[in-house]
């Protein structure tokens, strides 16, 4: 249930990713951290922190009050 919620968010970002040549991969979620790859222009973008953090994070902690943060691998 929580993937699934977590996946629904992160169609909604790779939108707006996709358009800048990038994209996002769910990788694992524990303990209520989700764990992220950023690919193609995301993964090498010197923003990609504050993407992260001030998008990805802020739209998965919105939607999902027990996300307590998102991490990239």
């Amino acid at each position: 249930m929580l993937r699934e919620d977590v996946e629904k968010v992160l169609d909604q970002v790779r939108v707006g990713l996709r358009r800048d040549g990038g994209d996002i991969e769910l990788v694992d979620i524990r303990d209520n951290i989700v764990y992220v790859r950023l690919k193609g222009a995301c993964g090498t973008c010197p923003m990609s922190t504050l993407t992260l953090k001030n998008w990805v994070e802020a739209n998965l902690r919105k939607a999902i009050p027990d996300i307590r943060a998102v991490q990239s691998v």
